[in-house]
């Protein structure tokens, strides 16, 4: 059985950082294309950043040069850094792995239950 579990989440000052981890058990981990996705109160799922083991991580152009995703394989886990936070950060992040690659929440065949992010102006 397939389990993800996101942790990290929390209250940040605009400007500020947190550091989100996703824990991953159940799958062959090397073999995932793993993300993050985000949740805005009311809006839909979108895509944050993801990254093959090894590979060039991808972002949404939103937080580039601010989050810096990266994952460990020795521990089955995916990170996400968030820096200069900005009050439309504000949402659940969603950590996700996929056998493709793809940015498309339809990509992705399991999924995490998401811990909340809100950052305060």
């Amino acid at each position: 059985q397939v389990q993800l579990v996101e942790s990290g989440g929390g209250l940040a000052q605009a400007g500020g950082s947190l550091r989100l981890s996703c824990a991953a058990s159940g799958l062959t981990f090397s073999d995932y294309y793993m993300g993050w996705f985000r949740q805005a109160p009311g809006k839909l799922r979108v895509f944050v950043a993801a990254s093959w083991s090894g590979g060039t991580s991808t972002y949404a152009d939103s937080v580039k040069g601010r989050f810096t995703f990266s994952r460990d394989n020795a521990k089955n886990a995916i990170y996400l850094q968030m820096d200069s936070l900005k009050p439309e950060d504000t949402g659940v992040y969603f950590c996700a792995a996929a056998k493709r690659s793809g940015l498309g929440v339809s990509n992705y065949d399991y999924w995490g239950q998401g811990t909340q992010v809100t950052v305060s102006s």
